[in-house]
């Protein structure tokens, strides 16, 4: 059975939420009504075929919702102005092993940057090439990685084959998959809402879309969690001080009853929702800020660089940070991914209540409950098989080779269930490619050959290509565990298996969004044509949602040559 329950339950999402089922519940009948509206929004937020889009886009209009491809006309209550924020990160290049053997970066289970550029290509609009985080996009997706053997925290995926866009390369993938926690065996969760209600969040693709998925998320709320609501705008106020999980109507009445306006003093509302967090800590609990917000804030901390600093001093404290970011026209993208990136956290963007559910619904154990903090991967490459690579994203979590080692050097958390896909492109040893180099003036290097160069590689290790090591640490220890994994030639595939096929489409799409100088002779028509006959788009909605995108934003393409 395909993810997600149908374009009729999405339909009746989009018609409760814009008022036109009936049953306007009143007084006592609050929860029920709240209730019977969640029933209907279990769905994916997947569009199967053209067809089904247009479905969605006749419902998006009569909802208030701007349709695939449909201009934000003057009435939309969407800025007309539009001030969203991405930070800038130079690609990473490739680089010489003789030059740099080692490559050393944190983990990131970040999502926010697909689901922003899904929105932006349904909307019509130009995706701007600050926005692609391309570790983002292949993150987003699901994966056939085994799971952990029993003891550890996650099993570790190693794949080799020529790299579709340039074919002199090699394409390198690395997946990691985390253990998933049965319901029985979650620990039980402090967990504090942190919601903007600024005037700025007065949209339906704010506030109402936040109401309504912290409602659906409570649905799922155990017992025994307890739960805090704070909110900010001109000043922060506290909601709902420590309820039970279970005293669902206090925590449903408070959500619905929530109002937009004022200005956005988030960064008061940041120290009293960790003051919370502290005030209920659950030792050996899942203890987690979960802020959402446009991220617009203007009153108080209003910097990157300031907001930055404040999470890092909040995060010592053992509580987790989830940011979800909502809305457009005002989105500033590279605040809320400092906020993630520097609070023990991680960042998803919501652009539809389908998306909400896959994030706090069908990933809840990812989102809330971390297995392992302070991930990092380093990858030594052995110079008899590779002359050059190039990794593939992750340009925010980039180290020095030696913080690897460093217990006090951040890495990346992992969630339950979580998977970490990771990309390189790979210059083979006999290439006669030029790789730029560090030039030197005590000590020389051999010349560019056409053949491997000479290495002191051991023979017992001539059929590795690398070595995958990765640290991290339990989720209340301070002290990290380090894993090793050699991939040799058994790892690399003439023909490439279908995961790796779908997550080098997702690159190359990435690639050919952010127009960058490695592109080499990646094209859409290249996507679409590897994607069509993959058993996945036929039996994941997710999968069969980015083939449409690409679609549409390839056509798009060709219209403005």
């Amino acid at each position: 059975m395909k993810k997600g329950a149908g374009w009729i339950c999405l339909l009746m999402a989009v018609f409760a939420a814009a008022g036109l089922l009936g049953g306007c519940a009143a007084g006592g009948q609050k929860e029920a009504a709240a209730t019977a509206a969640l029933s209907a929004t279990t769905v994916s937020p997947a569009y199967d075929t053209a067809e089904a889009a247009e479905t969605w886009a006749a419902a998006g209009r009569d909802s208030g919702f701007p349709a695939p491809g449909q201009k934000i006309g003057e009435d939309s209550r969407r800025p007309v102005h539009n001030t969203e924020e991405y930070r800038y990160y130079p690609e990473n290049p490739f680089m010489s092993v003789a030059d740099a053997p080692l490559s050393t970066f944190g983990a990131d289970v970040d999502t926010a940057s697909y689901a922003n550029i899904r929105r932006m290509i349904l909307d019509g609009d130009r995706v701007p090439e600050d926005a692609v985080r391309i570790e983002e996009m292949l993150n987003y997706f699901y994966y056939d990685y085994p799971k952990p053997k029993e003891g550890e925290p996650f099993s570790v995926t190693a794949r080799l084959a020529q790299c579709p866009w340039n074919d002199k390369h090699d394409l390198l993938q690395i997946g990691l998959q985390a253990e998933k926690l049965d319901e029985g065996t979650m620990p039980k969760s402090n967990l504090v809402f942190l919601l903007d209600v600024s005037g700025s969040m007065e949209a339906p693709d704010k506030l109402d879309l936040v109401k309504r998925a912290f409602l659906m998320m409570t649905e799922y709320l155990k017992s025994d969690d307890t739960i805090s609501i704070v909110t900010y705008a001109s000043d922060d106020r506290i909601v709902l001080d420590g309820a039970a999980g279970e005293d669902r109507l206090s925590i449903m009445t408070a959500i619905e009853n929530l109002s937009a306006g004022g200005s956005t003093h988030g960064s008061r509302g940041i120290e009293t929702a960790y003051q919370l967090a502290e005030k209920h800590y659950i030792e050996g609990g899942n203890n987690r800020v979960i802020l959402a917000t446009d991220g617009d804030l203007n009153v108080g901390i209003t910097s990157e660089g300031g907001l930055t600093r404040l999470i890092k001093d909040q995060k010592d404290r053992g509580v987790f940070l989830s940011v979800l970011g909502f809305g457009t026209g005002n989105l500033k993208d590279n605040k809320m991914e400092a906020m993630a990136d520097n609070g023990n956290g991680q960042y998803s963007y919501v652009d539809s209540i389908a998306e909400a559910r896959k994030v706090l619904v069908e990933e809840m154990g990812g989102t809330l409950f971390t297995v392992a903090k302070d991930v990092k991967f380093q990858v030594e490459f052995n110079p008899a098989r590779i002359k050059g690579y190039r990794l593939i994203g992750y340009e925010n979590r980039v180290m020095a080779d030696q913080d690897f080692e460093d217990d006090t050097k951040d890495g990346g958390e992992i969630g339950a269930g979580h998977r970490v896909t990771v990309l390189y492109e790979l210059i083979p040893a006999d290439s006669r490619e030029l790789i730029p180099e560090t030039s030197l003036k005590y000590q020389t290097r051999p010349k560019e050959t056409s053949q491997a160069p000479d290495t002191d590689t051991p023979p017992a290790y001539d059929d590795e290509w690398l070595t995958i090591k990765i640290r991290y640490k339990q989720p209340d220890q301070d002290r990290s565990d380090l894993l090793e994994y050699p991939v040799k030639d058994d790892s690399f595939h003439t023909q490439m298996p279908e995961d790796m096929v779908f997550a080098s489409c997702v690159a190359e799409t990435g690639l050919l969004l952010k127009s960058s100088e490695y592109a080499s002779n990646a094209s859409y028509a290249s996507v679409i044509s590897r994607l069509q006959d993959l058993k996945r788009i036929k039996e994941d909605d997710y999968s069969n949602e980015f083939l449409y995108l690409v679609k549409r934003v390839a056509a798009a393409a060709d219209q403005s040559r």
